[in-house]
């Protein structure tokens, strides 16, 4: 790898998206984004590489820890089962699934939405290593979990959200995993970002984002039921309900927020081909596959193109599905 440039303010995508949202109500918020510095040279799109330089072993506090971005004022950094919610208990004792460093000075942190929205290491550490690229935009970042991920197979993660204590607490988080560095943390609607940039020609565009990783509200926890939430702040959960995935009703695309499911996918679909859609396990599997038959969303060449559904498991319990698309697709890479 090449030598690093030090280099200050914002960068590439960063700057556009603040100018994109100049005259939008959505604010690019907490100053300046902790940008990734430009290399030299730059490795291939989705080449293997080993763990990313300066990462810290496990247990050790990272020596580039900046006092600054310490949130542990934000929320309680829990410790005991006596000091959990009790509607947060079972999410408590799996925390170590959640964050393996979990219990690392000065500790990971979650708000109540974090609990139990994070995607679990070992599942995002596997989505990672599918989506090995240059620049990677993970649309809905929340506490962070999958950004971290993909900080340690990216050489850049861009990492939106609409909630500034969620940035926070994934720019804390991902400071403990020793790659905050890598990770651009920007306060943005994606979806107003996504219109924005898909209407630029591509000539205007500072840099190519490779992936986007969608891992959009579900609905709240009654999405098990079929039904949504009004609320749109209800994070993706994760599945706990031991009942197996065919015997809850099918889950539609519908129900996916702030848009439809379907929208959020042809307007990701607009900027890169290579989408990685993390949705639930009872997600009906015919809407995923009608997902390639929208025009704006059908390759360039007259093969055609396809899906791959992996269902992703912790132990005996499948937990929800991560659908590959474009390049990410085995026999597709020629897309990417």
């Amino acid at each position: 790898m090449g030598k690093r440039k030090p280099r200050g303010g914002l960068s590439g995508l960063s700057q556009f998206v603040l100018d994109a949202f100049k005259n939008e109500t959505v604010t690019i918020g907490g100053g300046p984004a902790q940008g990734v510095p430009e290399t030299e040279h730059r490795p291939p799109k989705r080449q293997k590489k080993g763990p990313v330089e300066g990462q810290q072993e496990q247990g050790q506090v990272a020596s580039s820890w900046v006092e600054k971005y310490d949130a542990s004022g934000l929320v309680q950094h829990y410790t005991h089962p006596s000091e959990v919610p009790k509607d947060l208990q079972k999410y408590f004792a799996q925390r170590e699934r959640y964050f393996s460093k979990y219990s690392v000075p000065p500790g990971c942190l979650l708000d109540q939405e974090g609990w139990y929205s994070v995607t679990p290491e070992l599942i995002a550490d596997q989505i990672a290593e599918r989506c090995r690229c240059d620049t990677i935009l993970d649309a809905f970042c929340g506490v962070g979990g999958n950004a971290i991920a993909f900080a340690k197979t990216c050489q850049r993660v861009i990492a939106l959200d609409t909630s500034p204590v969620r940035l926070a607490l994934a720019r804390h988080n991902a400071q403990i995993y020793g790659v905050a560095d890598r990770i651009e943390f920007i306060l943005a609607d994606y979806v107003t970002f996504a219109k924005a940039h898909a209407g630029l020609p591509h000539t205007q565009r500072n840099r190519n984002i490779d992936i986007i990783f969608l891992s959009p509200p579900w609905g709240g926890p009654e999405y098990l039921s079929g039904l949504a939430s009004a609320s749109s702040d209800a994070l993706t959960p994760v599945l706990e309900d031991d009942t197996p995935a065919e015997e809850h009703p099918s889950y539609s695309l519908a129900s996916i927020q702030p848009i439809h499911g379907t929208e959020l996918f042809n307007l990701s679909r607009q900027i890169t081909p290579n989408i990685a859609y993390y949705l639930p396990r009872n997600t009906r599997l015919d809407e995923i596959g009608s997902l390639l038959e929208h025009p704006s969303t059908k390759a360039s060449s007259n093969e055609a193109e396809h899906v791959e559904v992996e269902e992703e498991w912790m132990g005996s319990k499948l937990k929800a599905l991560t659908c590959y698309f474009g390049g990410l697709v085995t026999g597709q890479e020629d897309m990417f």
